[in-house]
C-alpha cells in the first residue's frame, strides 16, 4: 500500500505554456506540474546540455596535477575501480582515456566475493609487485581510510574520486574529489561514480576543453554508469544519459554492439528505461557472479571474437544472477512466513547462511519494493555476515547505518542504499539497534506521486508523443504517471497465458480506455466490474499491425477517493501495538476491536467464502466501519483462535474459514491482553 499524492495544479502556469509553447492541455498541465512557469523555461530543460565545471570540485586540481605529473614521467598508474556497472565504465573510460594520453596504466576491479567492495591491502600489495606508484580510485575510496595509509606507506601516492558519502574523516590522500565534500564550492552535487570520473577528464584537458568532444567519446558509457547508478536525472546527468543513448544505438565499441545483440536490443530504440532493464544487469552480472574484469574487457574490446565470447559469457551469467535472486528471494518471504513478527519492525532485516553476496542487494530493493519498508538483506559465513540494504524515500539509510557504527567492522553508502560487514553474531543487537534509531524518527511511507489528472477522453496518441520529448526518464525526471480518478470498471480479461491481464475503463462521459495491468493474475485482482476506481498510468505509443497505438499502463491502483494515507497511519499505529510499545488511549479506542466489529468481519468472511486480495480492499468492502488497525487486529484474534486460517505478507492477504467448534469468547485472547498489559 502506497501515499498516493497529486502534485499541486497551477493554472496560470498551464494556460501560458498552452499559448506560449502551443501544446496540448495535458502537456501543459504535466509541465505546470513539474514546476515549469513558461516556454522558455521548460524549452531550456528539454534541449538544455548542463553546466561542466570540473573545477568547482574541491581537490579536483590537486588531482588532475598529480595524475598529469605521472603520465608525463611514465610512472605506473593503476585505475582501481568497482565491480557495478558505474565502476566498470568508470574504469573502463578513465583507462582508455588515460591510454590515449599515451600513459603507463592498468587497471584493476576487487573480486566482490574475495575482496569485497572498495581498496584492500592485498589489492595495494598486488598493485605494489606490478611498480605501480599511482592508484586513482573510481566510485569507491572515500571511506578507505587506513587503505590509503597502507599505500602511502609502500610508497604510492592515491588520487580519490568518488561518489558516496563521506565520513567526518576523509583519506589522507594526495587528492580527494568527493561531490559530497563539505567544503566543495559548488556545494553537493549528485552524480554518479563515473560521472565524477569524467568530470576529472574534463579537468585532465583544462579550461576551455572540447565537451561535446569527449562526449562524443564517452558519453556511451558515463551514460550506463549513470543509469545504473540510480542518480537524478537532472542537469549534467541529463546530459550524459541523453548524449549516450544517442551514442549507443550507433556505437563503435564492439563488446557493447556484442552486448546489445546478446540483450535482443540491437534493432530497438534505446531509452534510459530499457538500458537499465537490460544492458545494466548484464554489466552488473559480470561482478556478481565470476571475474569482474571482464566487463571491462568487454567495454574495451578490439576483437569480434573475444567480445562476441565474453558478450555470451556475460549474458550466460545473467540468466545464473536472475535463478539464485529468485532463490534468495523466495527464502526471505519464508523466513518472514516463519517468523511473521519481523514484518512489524520499522526496518526489517532478513539474513541467511551463505547467501551470494553479489545479489543480496538485487533482493533487498525487491523486498523494500513489496513490503514499502526500508530493508537489510544479510548473508552469514562462518563468523562474518555482509548485507546490502535499500531504502525508501525520505529515510536516510546512511545515516541509519552510521548510528549503528559500533556494531559495524566496515560500510558505507548513501541515502538510498548502504553496504556492510559486521561479526555474524551482532546480527539480532544490529537488527534491534537499527529499529531503535528508526524510532527516533517520524514514520515514512512509499508514495505514488500523481503528477496530473487527466481524463478518459484525454488520453490520445498526441499524450506519449509529447511526454516523448522529457525523455530521458529517471530518478529525478521519472516518466510521467497520471491519474485517472473516479472511472468505473467494466472489464477485466486475463492475457499472456493469465499472467497479466486487460481492464476496461469508463469516465462520466462514457469514454472507455483500455489498460494493461502486468503481473497480476485473475484470482490476485481484488476488483470486479461495476467497482470504482482511481488508477495511476503510464503511457506510450506502440505500433500494432503497422500502425501506431495508444497504451496504457496501470502502474497503480486503489478504490476510488481511498485516502491511504489514513490507512497507513492506522497500520502504523497497529504494528506499534503489536511491538508492545505503549498505547495511547485514542489508539486504544482506534485498534481494539468490539464485539459488533468482529461480527461484521466474520459475517463477511462467511458469506464471501473467505478474502484473498489486498488488505485495502478488504477494508472498503467493509464499508470502511472499522479502522485498517482495527480490521489487522480483528484478523490475528480470528487466527488466533483458529476460526480462520490467515496467510498474510504484506498488504496481501487470504484469509479462509475454519470449522468452528463450539462457541468462542473472543476476547480470552493473548493478543488482546498484550495490549491491555501496555495500555
Amino acid at each position: 500500500m502506497k501515499q498516493w499524492k497529486t502534485k499541486a495544479e497551477n493554472s496560470q502556469a498551464e494556460q501560458r505554456l498552452r499559448q506560449e509553447a502551443g501544446v496540448s492541455p495535458v502537456f501543459a498541465r504535466l509541465l505546470a506540474a513539474r514546476g515549469f512557469t513558461g516556454a522558455e523555461e521548460a524549452q531550456a530543460f528539454l534541449q538544455g546540455t548542463g553546466a561542466f565545471s570540473p573545477f568547482s570540485f574541491a581537490g579536483m586540481r590537486e588531482a588532475a596535477e598529480r595524475i598529469l605529473s605521472a603520465v608525463d614521467s611514465f610512472e605506473m598508474i593503476a585505475v582501481y575501480g568497482d565491480y557495478d556497472a558505474d565502476g566498470v565504465t568508470a574504469t573502463a573510460m578513465l583507462y582508455s582515456y588515460l591510454e590515449s594520453c599515451g600513459a603507463n596504466v592498468t587497471y584493476y576491479i576487487p573480486d566482490r566475493e574475495a575482496e569485497g567492495y572498495g581498496l584492500n591491502r592485498g589489492a595495494i600489495d598486488t598493485l605494489h609487485e606490478r611498480e605501480v606508484t599511482l592508484i586513482i580510485t573510481v566510485d569507491n575510496g572515500i571511506s578507505s581510510i587506513d587503505e590509503v595509509t597502507y599505500a602511502a606507506s609502500l610508497g604510492i601516492d592515491v588520487v580519490v574520486t568518488d561518489h558516496h558519502r563521506p565520513r567526518p574523516e576523509l583519506p589522507a590522500a594526495c587528492a580527494v574529489v568527493d561531490p559530497h565534500r563539505e567544503d566543495c564550492p559548488g556545494g553537493s552535487r549528485v552524480l554518479s561514480g563515473v560521472g565524477v570520473a569524467f568530470e576529472l577528464i574534463l579537468a585532465l584537458e583544462g579550461e576551455g576543453c572540447d565537451v561535446q568532444g569527449l562526449l562524443d567519446n564517452y558519453a556511451d558509457l558515463v551514460c550506463i554508469g549513470t543509469i545504473g547508478d540510480v542518480v537524478p536525472l537532472v542537469e549534467e546527468n541529463r546530459t550524459f544519459v541523453r548524449e549516450g543513448l544517442r551514442l549507443l544505438s550507433q556505437t563503435d565499441r564492439l563488446g557493447l554492439r556484442a552486448l546489445l545483440e546478446h540483450a535482443g536490443m540491437e534493432d530497438r530504440e534505446l531509452t534510459a528505461t530499457n538500458v537499465a532493464f537490460t544492458l545494466v544487469p548484464r554489466i552488473n552480472a559480470t561482478g556478481r557472479m565470476g571475474s569482474p574484469d571482464r566487463a571491462v574487457r568487454l567495454l574495451l574490446s578490439e576483437y569480434p571474437d573475444e567480445a562476441e565470447e565474453l558478450a555470451e559469457e556475460i549474458c550466460t551469467d545473467n540468466d545464473n544472477r536472475r535463478r539464485m535472486e529468485s532463490e534468495i528471494f523466495e527464502g526471505v518471504l519464508a523466513l518472514f512466513t516463519r517468523e511473521p513478527e519481523r514484518l512489524l519492525d520499522r526496518v526489517l532485516v532478513a539474513e541467511g547462511e551463505d547467501w551470494h553476496h553479489g545479489v543480496i542487494g538485487i533482493v533487498a530493493s525487491r523486498i523494500t519494493e513489496r513490503f514499502g519498508k526500508p530493508c537489510f538483506i544479510i548473508s552469514r559465513c562462518g563468523e562474518e555476515a555482509k548485507g546490502s540494504g535499500r531504502s525508501v524515500e525520505g529515510f536516510d539509510l546512511f545515516a541509519a547505518v552510521c548510528a549503528c557504527a559500533d556494531l559495524l567492522t566496515k560500510y558505507g553508502g548513501h541515502p538510498m542504499a548502504a553496504g556492510l560487514s559486521l561479526p555474524s553474531d551482532q546480527l539480532e543487537a544490529f537488527r534491534k539497534a537499527i529499529n531503535r534509531y528508526a524510532a527516533s524518527l517520524p514514520p515514512v511511507f512509499p508514495v505514488v506521486s500523481i503528477d496530473c489528472a487527466v481524463a478518459p477522453h484525454e488520453l490520445t496518441l498526441e499524450v506519449p508523443r509529447e511526454v516523448a520529448l522529457l525523455e530521458p526518464f529517471g530518478t529525478g525526471n521519472p516518466a510521467p504517471l497520471f491519474g485517472l480518478f473516479g472511472v468505473t470498471l467494466t472489464e477485466v480479461s486475463p492475457i499472456g497465458g493469465g499472467k497479466h491481464l486487460r481492464l476496461a475503463v469508463s469516465g462520466a462521459d462514457g469514454t472507455v480506455v483500455r489498460c494493461l495491468r502486468f503481473g497480476v493474475t485473475p484470482d490476485e485482482f481484488p476488483y470486479r466490474a461495476g467497482d470504482k476506481l482511481d488508477l495511476a498510468v503510464a503511457v506510450e505509443e506502440r505500433e500494432y499491425m503497422g500502425t501506431p497505438s495508444l497504451s496504457v499502463y496501470v502502474r497503480e491502483l486503489r478504490p476510488a477517493s481511498l485516502d491511504t494515507g489514513v490507512l497507513l497511519q492506522s497500520r502504523q499505529r497497529y504494528e506499534a501495538a503489536r511491538r508492545g510499545e505503549p498505547l495511547s488511549a485514542p489508539a486504544w479506542t482506534e485498534l481494539v476491536p468490539t464485539r459488533e466489529d468482529f461480527a461484521l468481519l466474520y459475517r463477511f468472511l462467511r458469506e464471501g467464502g473467505g478474502f484473498c486480495g489486498d488488505v485495502g480492499v478488504l477494508w472498503m468492502r467493509l464499508g470502511g466501519k472499522l479502522s485498517l488497525g482495527k480490521l489487522l487486529l480483528c484478523l490475528d484474534v480470528l487466527a488466533e483462535h483458529r476460526l480462520i486460517r490467515l496467510d498474510s505478507l504484506g498488504d496481501f492477504l487470504r484469509a479462509a474459514l475454519l470449522p468452528a467448534s463450539g462457541k468462542v469468547d473472543l476476547f480470552s485472547s493473548r493478543l488482546l491482553e498484550s495490549l491491555r498489559k501496555s495500555e
